[in-house]
Order: structure tokens, then C-alpha cells, then sequence
């Protein structure tokens, strides 16, 4: 074991010191004189939530299978540590090793939520690294910025390298490959990064202007070097089945925010929710082979001792090959006492057979997601549920021995009305009512229906057709959250309703990061300067710093979130080609006004252009063949 970076003393005196050990079952330790590549891997926020993550487990065992290249891994010091490693002057370090960051080759990070981008300026100042990628010298590691806020990288433009664009599994062997290469002949830090630019998925903020108008919208977007690309094209696995895939996933010491086994079943989704951006920049939807999933399965559980099994998709319902893997689940977690969790599912889908498999190992609360109040907003947003499925799936649920459901909302969707907001108390209140109508009076003794209805605020977001939207104001927000209090309260099973809300400010600065263009990396900066970072908790978030350095800075959130925006405005988003064009997400936008709504894929292709990528699952050929249509 590598001599810690922290001493006995410093350990003793911060919360949890477990999450700065290393040394976790399945972590990878390599010889050093063996590798010539140090990839340190980052999730900007605290180990608990890092840990959670299955893109890191899948980068990081996927590096630790190149030759030569070890991968470590570093999270977010908590505030106790940080305070310590600023006083102390000790550096950030990499858990496998204990060695500074400073000292890798490449610092890899993961960007996940607009909300931890200021821990990322914790990340590069506590290793000692400057913010500004134009600061860094040839001794530096290269930063890479990766996962979902990549598809609007501008507001971090002034901090990365280069960003990665798409699925991870697929480009970072021939960028090492290059790095490699340009480390034997000595090109230097620059032409590495030039060079860089020219591969798939690749984007160095370096060799790219931007030029805004007088009214603050961006004028023009375009590469500073002939030989640079002015598009980048996300990177996708085009066989998910094959593709790498952790066995030995990292167990850590102390309890993580989901401390189980996951399996990825599938990618993408089909159903084209108008509001979520995931569902965009992962289209085509793929599938892994149920085969691949069941052996995958029995290996995690073998090599961690977890004591829970996750499917993980956007859908699972929509995965089809879902009824042939709960029964070998079913078969294997009941003789083991392994509890199945099946997140992601439609309330229209869910049927009583799943759920009585399901439970006869282990039951908790059940999720869904309606969105919407209104069969009218529903179909503003494409959600294709009727309030028909969704008591009918209410029916099933508590049927099947449920008695909790969680129920997920938005406030301050587009053309959203005071009748919308009561409409989320009101089918509360009738999924409630459903459980005294489908539950007999002698089985419901020592039991109560619990609805914990839970609304967050809309923040629109790149690649989706609500990127033209305009967001509430704070104001608006907590307005909209107090009628849906109200609306609540006056329900006739008003008690057996539990109601909740976001941060309102939160999301407003949320909103502005994720529409933001270059400019607002000063405001990031100015923000960390003032002392912000870990935004996302809410004990730790400072609106008011935020406010500051906006007009520090002679910038307004307002102009990124309370506006709708023109029709042909160009977005500093648009060098990225996510797979769906942006006429389709400009019909799709014109449809909701509209009220109209679009088939899910497996139904009529919509034409979003993602079908070029090539990867439509043999599961949907068979489905669009039986129906009499030509995959």
C-alpha cells in the first residue's frame, strides 16, 4: 500500500477519512516503472457521489486494461479537507498512489451537473495547476472535460484543454496513442492539442473564436486554424453488447449514494420527451444482449459482495429483452437475498407480472414520473401518458402490494397555466383515492398510502426543442411552488400527501450555465474567487456571491435564462453535431406550441437524423419488421 498523502493527525480530525485512503477492494495498483501513462480520473464532488457513478467505474477499467497506462482515481476533498490542504499547502493527490495530481499526464473530468462546475476550479487550484488552460505550462497534465455538460462545453471553454464529446469508450486509445507520439518527438503541449483537434469527438477550445453582437447573442463560431474542424461529431459505441465493460467495479469502504451492482441494459431512449436532453445526445437507442447482462450480473455480484442489483437505462421498460432478464434475476437474487431495483420505468408499461416477481425478494417505494399536471402539458412535452395509464398503473402498483410512489414533476414548463399547477395536487390526490378503491378495507389495516409528490423547476437545456425556451424567474418559481402548496393542501387526501420542492435560486443559475457561452467562464472564475464551490449542496450555496460576480463582470443570468430565444439565433452550442439536427429539435419545438405530439421511435421514425450512426438494435428490426415496417 502506497504511504498515505494525509497524515494519522489530519485523518483523525476530518469527517469520514475513508474517502481518501484508497486502497478499496477491486482498486487498481500499478507498478509504476511499468507505465508511462498516468491518467488521473475526477468527479468534481464529494466520494459518496463519485463513487455512485458507472461512467467513471467504466473509463477507469477501461484504461486500466491499455498497456502501459494506470488510471487513478480523485473526487472532491469536503470542505474540511480542503480548508486543511489550503493551510497545510498539501497538494491534491490521486487515491491508488497518493501522488500529486500535478504529476499525471492527464487530469480526466467528468461533468456531470452545471451546479459542480466551481468544484472543478477546486479541483485544478488544490492540485496546484493554473485555472486558464493558457496559463499551463509543458509540465502541467493535459485537463479533459467529459460526460453530458460537454454538449455546451463554453462556459469551461477558458479552464480545459480539450474536451471529449460522445461515449468515452471510443476515442481515448488513439489519444494516448497520439500522446505518446508527441511526447517521443517532442512536439510540445500546443501541437499536441492541434493535432488533438483533428481527432473524432475531440474539441480544443484554443482553436476556436467567438464574435458577439451588439444585443450579447453570438455572431459567429468558427476555428482559428485551416486543418481544425468546424464541427465536432459526438463519439458513439455502435455495439453496446461489446463494448468494454467493468467486472470488478471499485467497492468503497463507506456507504455511497448507490452502493450496488449496476447493469447498463440499454442506451438512448425512444420515447423523445421534449424537456430531457439525455434523451437527445444518447439517441440511437441500443440495447446489450440479455446474455451478455446475465453474465455480467452473476461476475459483479461474485467479485463485490453488493447486496443490491440496479437496472439502469433512460426506459427500462422499454428494454426488450427485460421479461427473460428479470426471471434469471428473479431466480438468482432470491437464493442470494439480493434485492432488484428497477429504476427508470413507465407507469403505462409497469404491469402487475413484474411487480409480483419483483417483490417476492424485496419491496421499497416506487417512482414515477408524470411530469405534468395536465394531459395538455403532457402532450406539450411529449410524455405520452394519458391520465387514464397512469391510475391504471397506480391500480397495479398498490394491487401488487405497494403502498408508497414517489412522483416526480416540473414547475415552469413552457405554456404552463395556474390550471396545470393545480392539476399535479389534483392526480395526486386521485392516485391516493386509487389505493382506497383497489385495496380491500381488512388489507389495509396497519397500512396508509403515502404520495411524496415532488416538484423541481424547468431548466431548458441544450439539444433538446425546448432550447428556445425562456426559464421562469426566481420569483415566478417560488410563486408556482407556493399555488402547488396550496392546490395541495386543499385535497381531499391531502394527508396522505407529502409535497417538496428545488431551489429556486439554484435553478436559475443552473439555467444560465447550461445556455451559456464563453463569456461566462470569467464569471466562474470571479465566483470561485468569492468562495463558491460545492453549489450543488445547499447548505454551501451563496446566490448572492453568484449575483456579484454576474455584474463584476458586466454580465446578466437574465440574458441566458429569461428570454426566448429567435428561431435562427445561433447557439454557442452548435459546432457540436449530437446526432439529432437542429431542425428537427426547431419542428419539435413548433409541435409543442402546437400541442402536438410525436411517435416514439419504435412507432414512426421522426426523423432526427440520428439513424446515420447505423445502430439500430436487431431487437427493433424484429419489432419493425413484425409490424409490417422497414427498419
Amino acid at each position: 500500500m502506497a504511504r498515505l498523502a494525509l497524515s494519522d493527525d489530519i485523518l483523525m480530525k476530518i469527517e469520514k477519512p475513508a474517502r481518501y485512503i484508497g486502497n478499496e477492494v477491486n482498486a487498481v495498483v500499478k507498478e509504476k516503472t511499468k507505465v508511462d501513462v498516468r491518467f488521473a480520473l475526477c468527479f468534481p464532488d464529494v466520494y459518496e457521489i463519485g463513487m455512485s457513478h458507472l461512467g467513471i467505474q467504466i473509463l477507469y477499467d477501461s484504461f486500466n486494461s491499455m498497456e502501459a497506462v494506470w488510471c487513478e482515481r480523485v473526487y472532491s476533498p469536503w470542505v474540511d479537507l480542503d480548508a486543511i490542504l489550503r493551510r497545510e499547502g498539501i497538494p491534491l493527490f490521486a487515491l491508488e498512489s497518493q501522488d500529486p495530481i500535478k504529476d499525471f499526464d492527464f487530469l480526466g473530468i467528468t461533468i456531470q451537473y452545471e451546479m459542480c462546475y466551481t468544484n472543478i476550479l477546486q479541483i485544478l487550484d488544490l492540485a496546484r495547476l493554473p485555472l486558464l488552460a493558457r496559463e499551463r505550462g509543458e509540465e502541467c497534465p493535459i485537463v479533459i472535460g467529459g460526460g453530458p455538460c460537454t454538449y455546451n462545453p463554453e462556459p469551461l471553454a477558458d479552464f480545459f484543454d480539450l474536451f471529449y464529446i460522445g461515449e468515452g469508450e471510443t476515442q481515448y486509445r488513439s489519444l494516448i496513442t497520439l500522446y505518446r507520439e508527441c511526447r517521443a518527438q517532442n512536439c510540445g503541449r500546443t501541437e499536441f492539442l492541434r493535432r488533438a483537434a483533428q481527432l473524432p469527438g475531440l474539441y480544443v477550445p484554443r482553436f476556436y473564436q467567438a464574435e458577439y453582437r451588439e444585443d450579447g447573442t453570438l455572431a459567429s463560431f468558427l476555428p482559428t486554424e485551416e486543418q481544425i474542424p468546424p464541427m465536432v461529431v459526438k463519439e458513439i459505441v455502435t455495439e453496446l453488447s461489446g463494448a468494454p465493460y467493468p467486472k470488478k467495479p471499485v467497492v468503497p469502504f463507506l456507504k455511497v449514494t448507490q452502493d450496488r451492482v449496476v447493469l447498463e441494459i440499454q442506451r438512448g431512449c425512444i420515447r423523445g420527451c421534449r424537456f430531457c436532453q439525455a434523451g437527445q445526445v444518447y439517441r440511437p437507442f441500443r440495447e446489450r444482449d440479455a446474455d451478455t447482462l446475465k453474465q455480467y450480473a452473476l461476475e459483479i455480484l461474485k467479485n463485490t459482495g453488493h447486496e443490491e442489483i440496479s437496472l439502469s437505462s433512460l426506459s427500462s421498460s422499454d428494454y426488450s429483452q427485460l421479461p427473460e432478464l428479470l426471471d434469471f434475476l428473479i431466480e438468482e437474487c432470491t437464493q442470494k437475498k439480493i434485492n432488484i431495483s428497477l429504476p427508470s420505468l413507465r407507469i403505462d408499461a409497469f404491469s402487475l407480472d413484474v411487480m409480483s416477481k419483483v417483490q417476492d425478494v424485496r419491496k421499497s417505494s416506487l417512482t414515477f414520473a408524470p411530469e405534468a399536471g395536465s394531459q395538455r402539458l403532457r402532450n406539450v412535452l411529449n410524455k405520452g401518458l394519458t391520465e387514464d395509464a397512469i391510475l391504471q398503473g397506480a391500480a397495479l402498483a398498490f394491487r401488487g402490494g405497494w403502498n408508497r410512489i414517489k412522483l416526480y414533476f416540473m414547475l415552469g414548463l413552457p405554456t404552463e397555466t395556474e390550471e396545470d399547477i393545480r392539476g399535479i395536487a389534483e392526480l395526486s390526490n386521485e392516485i391516493a383515492a386509487v389505493f382506497y378503491d383497489e385495496v380491500p378495507r381488512e388489507e389495509r389495516i396497519g397500512k396508509r398510502v403515502q404520495i411524496v409528490t415532488s416538484t423541481s423547476f424547468f431548466v431548458p437545456k441544450p439539444f433538446t426543442p425546448f432550447q428556445w425556451a425562456r426559464q421562469c424567474t426566481k420569483e415566478e418559481f417560488l410563486d408556482k411552488s407556493y399555488q402547488t402548496k396550496k392546490a395541495v393542501a386543499a385535497q381531499r387526501n391531502q394527508k396522505c400527501i407529502k409535497y417538496s420542492w428545488h431551489e429556486a435560486d439554484a435553478s436559475v443559475l443552473e439555467g444560465a450555465l447550461a445556455r451559456g457561452d464563453r463569456r461566462l467562464s470569467k464569471v466562474l472564475l470571479k465566483a470561485y474567487e468569492k468562495g463558491c464551490f460545492y453549489d450543488s449542496w445547499s447548505e454551501y450555496f451563496r446566490n448572492e456571491k453568484w449575483l456579484e460576480a454576474f455584474a463584476d463582470c458586466g454580465l446578466s443570468a437574465d440574458f441566458y435564462t429569461a428570454r426566448e430565444r429567435g428561431m435562427d439565433e445561433k447557439f454557442p452550442w452548435d459546432f457540436i453535431d449530437c446526432g439529432v439536427t437542429k431542425e428537427f429539435l426547431r419542428r419539435e419545438w413548433l409541435k409543442s406550441k402546437r400541442e402536438e405530439t410525436t411517435e416514439n421511435c419504435r412507432e414512426k421514425c421522426s426523423g432526427c437524423g440520428a439513424s446515420r450512426f447505423g445502430c439500430l438494435a436487431a431487437s427493433d428490426k424484429d419489432f419493425l419488421e413484425r409490424n409490417g415496417r422497414k427498419p
